[in-house]
Order: C-alpha cells, then structure tokens, then sequence
C-alpha cells in the first residue's frame, strides 16, 4: 500500500489479482527479470549489517498486503541462512504510524515480536482496532501474557525512539513509498505486486542473495 488515499477495495482487488499472477520469468533462464520481478536501488543504500547479506523488509501493521504477506515472510525468515541478515522495518507512513512503529521497536527490544507480529495484523484487520493510543497497544499486548506497563516503558524509551529515526532514514534513504517491499543488501527491491504474488517475491529474494554471493 502506498501514501496515497486509494480506495481499500480497490487496493484489495489490486492485490489478489497480483497474488494469482504467475511468476514470470526468463524462458531461458528461469530467472527473475530485473525491470519486470525486482528493481535496482538508485543509488544504492550501504546495508546496516557490512558482512552479512542484508534483506530488509518494509510494513506497516496499518496495511492489508502486509497482513497477507506476514506469514510467508515468518516462514521465510525462519529459514535464514547464516549469511543473510533479515530485519523488518516498520514504514513512516500510512495510519498511526508513529505509535505503530514505536510497538514494533518496543516488541523487538522484548524479544516478543515472535510472540506479537501477527496478533497485532489481526487485531486491526480481523477485530478493527484502531490502536491509536499507546494504551490500546499495551492493553492488547498485556492479554497477551506480556507485561503492559514494561511494555509502555519500553514503547517511550530513548533506544526505540533512535531506531524510529533510524527507520524513517532508511525510508528516505530507499526513496520508500509502498509496502510491503523488500530489500536485497542495499541494492534491490521487490514486491508482491512486482515479483507476482507473496510466495514468488521471497522466491525473488532468494534469488538475489544468490547473486549478491557472487558479486
């Protein structure tokens, strides 16, 4: 989902028409094609983690292709290989986004975003949360066996606020204003509505690791 105010059905449709494309790809190589499933990153954005091939992973909790995507990218993301760094980074933009990133970063400095990522996806699109409050956000977390009141401590902290400033850099920096898109070690991007579906973007992904180990 991108800045723009576009109409949600319109979006959703948008969506599974892309999800139910095929991955297109090279008849002769069965590769991705750069331009068509992934871009380059222009100009390219130095990786957070040098030695590591880094895959970043652009969301919002406020997006409906993101709440789709989560759980290919949680099966993906627990099948990392020891070269690749993965991060999710939460977007600066559509609703609530400041308190929505300040949870995220709150979750990862707990250790609970395994425990609360997609508890929260369906707290807003499943139940229609809006969460708009930092209390909402504890109130739910806290059901979830996790300490609210640490948790807001956490939420109001001076480490989440840097990797909130953190997060909105690197938005800018990768020129971001769609999500979900994932990055490849600074120098490419996908999509599911670019690569043709949410299985085939991380198809997509594994593809450029590949050849960022041979760059």
């Amino acid at each position: 989902m991108n800045r723009r105010d576009f109409s949600a059905t319109l979006i959703a449709t948008s969506l599974g028409a892309a999800a139910a494309l095929p991955f297109t790809a090279s008849a002769q190589t069965g590769a991705p094609i750069e331009g068509t499933q992934f871009a380059k990153v222009d100009p390219p954005v130095p990786p957070l983690a040098p030695g590591k091939i880094e895959v970043l992973e652009f969301f919002s909790y406020a997006c409906p292709h993101c709440n789709a995507f989560e759980p290919t990218v949680e099966a993906w993301a627990k099948k990392v290989p020891a070269d690749v760094a993965f991060h999710r980074v939460p977007a600066p933009f559509l609703m609530n986004a400041e308190n929505f990133m300040r949870t995220y970063y709150a979750l990862e400095t707990m250790g609970q975003v395994a425990t609360m990522q997609r508890k929260i996806f369906a707290a807003v699109h499943v139940d229609h949360l809006r969460l708009d409050k930092p209390a909402d956000i504890a109130a739910l977390v806290g059901k979830n066996g996790i300490d609210a009141a640490k948790f807001l401590d956490v939420f109001n902290s001076f480490s989440v606020a840097t990797s909130v400033a953190r997060a909105k850099k690197l938005a800018a920096a990768y020129k971001l204003d769609s999500v979900p898109t994932v990055m490849v070690n600074g120098r490419y991007s996908t999509s599911p509505a670019q690569s043709g579906g949410l299985e085939q973007t991380m198809a997509v992904v594994d593809f450029l690791i590949q050849r960022a180990r041979k760059a």
